[in-house]
């Protein structure tokens, strides 16, 4: 017999029907989607380096090419080519690792290379440790550092770069230690290499903080590279004698620099000038670099018990004494002890009391360089009873270690005292078993090293990049300058009346680490208007949870009650733009109400862009940040709206909104029905929208023929901008509606015109055109009563546009001093 059940029980047990269909549902969608780290074998924390050796190697096997009869194969390797698109891009990075793939659907890949690409041109210095293969994020910070670097700008298809390969490596192993090397991909990097002049492979070039780039344009040889290479050494080799000898040493000595002294005598070996020049430049600023001839300095080099030729360091330190009355000084090391060196067995020591001299029986550039290296001293160890008064009156670059100091054998990293010399940061470290409720107030709990700004230990910001030279030397320059505060819980800003941008962030998250740096130029950009703030969720998982943040970095603007979250690109002016935009929004929030005010009802010569999206949808989260910066350069032109489908469902369904997000262009008002043009592109980006939008606004420039052209342009008495163009050309169509918003930028002013160079080939041909687009301005001279032209480089409508209004206002300054004279 049947049991009837009552509405209650029924409606509960078909909740937990569903409910249990929902589970199953999702765990088979999940169990379907492969993770890209795991497909390419990689940790979430892999860099950039790591992702692109571990694509190649998994390319070189997997490859449909070296698997003909696997039918798979094509697939297989989109996987792997899939994640390795979307791993090595930061910011398609970023939205993986928090939406997934449903958080790429505008960008689908689906293109490989060939084996032999794969093999022969992708990567090729990944597996040299002497060469640094830099990208565009790290680019600037890198040449900026202080260091010397040599840079080779190449492309995988180019056969002279590959031909320049080997000779690159051996160059690299060279010069190691001497300067840095680098690599840029500008197959990858094509941004990176135009902003830099790169127009062709190889291209090679010495970059040095405060100085512009040299370009190399002799031949490629070993010897050549080297060559051109020591002209940009800072290196300078003393020749010591009886006149100079006590006032340099006492100098270097009194500014804490020791000696490297090369002592030629007739027996045994003395360092060749080019040894020394090269380690005056490994050693530029640490130790200074001499050398003594024997023969001509016979009594000076025996009251220092030289007999033979040799090499010695002195460190800071070590006195001089006479031996005998206004004679001669010489070195006094007290008792004599002699022994080998475990690390170094080629180095022998004689000690004192108080100082240890090296004896060098190397003649190896590098070799010498690390021996010394590794006999200079530590960092100062600051005390826990100082540390406070310390860091209150100087600018810090602070080592923190737990007993033994793992960074006392890294030998570049001893150059950092002398490369932040000139930004007044202070090299020193503390040891947190000494004092551990220090470090543990400061949320130092491993190895680490940090900047304090002068303001004892509540301004400061931890090191989370890579532990290079060059890296930290980057961090701690940008660091001290910057804005950024390190938060945790005792002041996190929850209440606080001034806004903040909060960077909730993981230092084991590539993306985060590269959105750090953007984050303390920005700060810069917009001190005094907001504050900045960094909370590592691997400490303060509490603090994180609150604030359900799910994904790293999650970036909060805090402006009391107000909660926005940042969905932008990674860069300064991007965060600037969002910044700007939460003051002055561009996008106008509708409702229903508002909608059938300021868009149905609009004016005749109104239009407006609406993205009609939901929150929940992750295609509609990766568009607002594109759809706020539109908005932004169509100002005064077309008028840009969102609205919550959400909030407003049955609004949306009203108005057939059967997708998110659903873009729509509302034209001027005519009198047809109600009218609207839906977008159907691939690309949400907002330069892609903006083309279209512009796309129908009526056309304000003037198509000229050969007739017109002369008589209004090169006869009459208006300026003129001019684009040339052809109609087969993509660039000229893609250029078109920005040229139409350059109309209306300076209409009144300069009038515009197009002339159709495929029609009218001889008129463009008479003014000088060889590329499609070209734009010419052509100004009327009042007072010569004639046209100049000149062309213009740029297609961005703004830049244009400052151009023609900078060329406008010195035309009209030469007319008052003109009159002036008259």
């Amino acid at each position: 017999m049947g049991v009837w059940l009552n509405k209650d029980d029924y409606i509960r047990d078909l909740k937990r029907i569903i409910l249990c269909f929902l589970i199953v549902y999702m765990a088979i969608l999940v169990g379907t989607d492969q993770d890209f780290y795991s497909l390419l074998g990689v940790s979430k924390t892999a860099s950039s380096r790591e992702i692109r050796q571990a694509f190649k190697k998994l390319a070189l096997k997997l490859h449909p090419d070296k698997n003909p009869n696997n039918p798979n194969a094509h697939g297989d390797f989109l996987k792997i080519n899939r994640a390795y698109e979307v791993l090595k891009d930061e910011d398609l990075r970023k939205k993986y690792d928090k939406y997934g793939e449903k958080g790429l659907e505008d960008n689908q890949g689906g293109q490989y290379e060939s084996w032999n690409y794969y093999r022969y041109d992708f990567g090729i210095y990944d597996d040299d440790p002497e060469i640094i293969t830099l990208e565009r994020r790290e680019f600037d910070a890198a040449v900026n550092s202080g260091e010397l670097w040599f840079v080779n700008f190449y492309s995988p298809g180019c056969s002279h770069c590959h031909d320049l390969a080997p000779t690159w490596r051996d160059f690299a192993k060279e010069v190691d230690g001497l300067l840095r090397i680098g690599a840029v991909n500008c197959g990858d990097d094509r941004m990176l290499c135009r902003m830099k002049g790169v127009n062709s492979y190889p291209s090679l070039f010495i970059f040095r903080s405060g100085m512009a780039p040299v370009k190399y344009h002799g031949d490629r040889s070993k010897e050549s590279l080297v060559s051109f290479a020591m002209q940009h050494v800072r290196s300078t080799v003393t020749e010591l004698w009886t006149g100079n000898f006590v006032n340099s040493i006492q100098t270097a000595f009194a500014a804490g620099i020791g000696w490297l002294i090369t002592f030629c005598s007739k027996g045994g070996d003395c360092l060749t000038s080019q040894t020394r020049l090269r380690l005056s430049g490994m050693l530029d600023g640490l130790v200074n670099v001499g050398w003594m001839d024997c023969a001509t300095q016979d009594n000076l080099c025996k009251s220092l018990d030289i007999t033979t030729s040799t090499t010695a360091y002195f460190p800071p330190g070590a006195t001089l004494n006479n031996r005998e009355k206004n004679s001669i000084l010489k070195f006094t090391y007290g008792t004599k002890l002699y022994k080998e060196d475990a690390k170094f067995p080629k180095t022998k020591s004689l000690i004192d009391s108080h100082h240890q001299i090296l004896f060098l029986n190397s003649l190896d550039a590098k070799e010498i360089y690390l021996e010394v290296i590794h006999n200079l001293p530590d960092f100062e160890l600051l005390s826990a009873n100082t540390l406070e008064d310390r860091l209150a009156h100087h600018r810090w670059l602070l080592f923190f270690h737990f007993g033994k100091n793992e960074n006392s054998n890294d030998h570049e990293l001893k150059k950092l005292k002398t490369l932040l010399k000139n930004d007044h940061i202070q090299v020193g470290r503390f040891d947190c078993s000494s004092a551990p409720d220090i470090c543990s107030n400061l949320y130092v709990f491993q190895p680490s090293l940090a900047v304090f700004k002068g303001q004892g230990t509540k301004e400061y910001e931890i090191h989370h990049g890579k532990k290079i030279l060059y890296d930290i030397l980057a961090f701690a320059k940008e660091s001290v300058n910057s804005h950024v505060t390190t938060l945790g819980p005792q002041n996190f800003p929850a209440n606080d009346k001034e806004p903040w941008l909060v960077d909730f962030f993981a230092p084991w998250c590539p993306p985060c680490r590269a959105l750090l740096p953007e984050l303390r130029r920005a700060s810069n950009l917009l001190y005094g208007q907001l504050k900045f703030g960094t909370l590592d969720c691997t400490v303060h998982e509490g603090l994180c949870n609150m604030y359900n943040i799910q994904a790293y970095p999650t970036t909060v603007v805090f402006n009391q009650s107000n909660i926005h979250e940042y969905e932008g690109h990674h860069s300064a002016e991007q965060i600037l733009e969002f910044i700007e935009d939460l003051m002055n929004p561009s996008v106008v929030s509708l409702t229903p109400t508002t909608f059938n005010e300021l868009v149905t009802q609009r004016k005749h010569n109104e239009v407006w862009m609406v993205d009609f999206y939901s929150p929940w949808c992750h295609p509609c989260q990766v568009l607002m940040p594109e759809w706020k910066r539109m908005a932004r350069t169509l100002t005064g032109l077309i008028n840009v709206g969102s609205i919550d489908c959400q909030q407003y469902h049955s609004f949306c369904a009203q108005e057939n909104v059967q997708r998110y997000p659903e873009i729509r262009f509302f034209p001027p008002k005519s009198n047809k029905a109600y009218q609207y043009h839906s977008y159907n592109g691939w690309n949400r980006d907002a330069y892609s929208l903006r083309i279209w939008g512009l796309g129908f606004l009526p056309q304000v420039s003037t198509d000229l023929t050969p007739q017109t052209f002369s008589e209004k342009v090169l006869q009459g008495k208006n300026h003129w901008v001019i684009d040339f163009y052809a109609p087969w050309c993509g660039p000229c169509q893609n250029f078109a509606p920005e040229f139409e918003l350059l109309a209306r930028m300076i209409k009144g002013k300069v009038k515009a015109g197009k002339v159709d160079c495929q029609a009218y080939a001889q008129t463009c041909q008479k003014a000088g055109i060889r590329a499609y687009p070209t734009v010419k301005f052509y100004f009327y001279e009042r007072a010569k009563r004639n046209f100049q032209e000149e062309q213009i480089n740029t297609r961005d409508a703004k830049a244009i546009a400052a151009l023609i209004n900078e060329k406008l206002e010195t035309l009209q300054n030469q007319g008052k001093r003109n009159k002036d004279e008259l």
